[in-house]
């Protein structure tokens, strides 16, 4: 059978069915050409599809995320079990941490931003700068002075109020530039000090079983293998993810 009639019948049903979709067009109003809005409106959809292209990393940047799987990672290093739980499993289980210790924030940003945005009472940029600012409001509760200062003095930037970072108040005057960082830095200064924490315990519970196998002759024994199935009963007998989740969300002021 040749194959020329039936290449000719599926391209004849292709552009039928392509027909009115090809028809179809898209349209978007950037205001007259020559007027002085349009190019205002071309900025402003640049801007935002910046913005959105950018979520990935503002998740990281300005929410509690990079706390939460700092710690986690610590902990199944502190335990010894190579990718257990998978890094599918942390993930997860940070992004889920981390929307429960945000969702006040992201309500009062859709309340105040987004949803008046979409509904057509404000326009895009300043719906975007009012939903930026419980972030902001977060950020600035939970940043350290002394990082805020840093990032202030190595900006050339004289402190909000004249007294930067010491209240809540004071900090969310700081301007973006210095607020972000500073909150960074404090977020990894303050992860790698509860995994600090969390290793202690599973480095003496190491440290016995190592001693235990050289007293006994068994320096052939990796320590490892013998500690590890110690170190999971103890962690889960303290009921450790439910201490470590615990810890983690109430680290946090909103």
């Amino acid at each position: 059978m040749s194959r020329a009639p039936l290449f000719a019948a599926a391209l004849g049903a292709a552009l039928l069915l392509a027909g009115p979709a090809l028809a179809q067009s898209v349209s978007l109003d950037l205001g007259q050409a020559g007027q002085p809005g349009a190019t205002a409106r071309l900025v402003q959809l640049t801007a935002l599809i910046g913005l959105l292209s950018l979520a990935p990393s503002l998740l990281v940047m300005v929410t509690a995320f990079a706390r939460i799987t700092i710690v986690l990672s610590l902990l199944r290093s502190a335990i010894g079990a190579a990718n257990v739980p998978p890094n599918p499993v942390l993930i997860g289980l940070s992004l889920f941490l981390t929307f429960f210790v945000m969702q006040p924030v992201v309500e009062r940003a859709w309340e105040d931003g987004i949803q008046p945005m979409v509904e057509g009472r404000i326009g895009e940029m300043e719906g975007l700068e009012r939903s930026a600012e419980p972030f902001r409001s977060f950020m600035a509760a939970n940043v350290r002075e002394g990082d805020l200062s840093l990032f202030l003095d190595l900006a050339g930037l004289a402190p909000p109020g004249g007294d930067a970072g010491k209240t809540p108040g004071k900090a969310i005057e700081a301007p973006w530039r210095a607020l972000v960082p500073a909150f960074m830095v404090g977020e990894l200064r303050r992860g790698f000090e509860i995994g600090f924490l969390v290793f202690l315990p599973f480095l003496v519970i190491d440290l016995v079983v190592a001693s235990l196998l050289m007293s006994l002759g068994m320096m052939m024994l990796p320590p490892s293998a013998v500690s590890l199935p110690f170190k999971i009963i103890f962690f889960v007998m303290v009921d450790g993810w439910r201490l470590i989740s615990e810890s983690l969300v109430q680290g946090f002021a909103n």
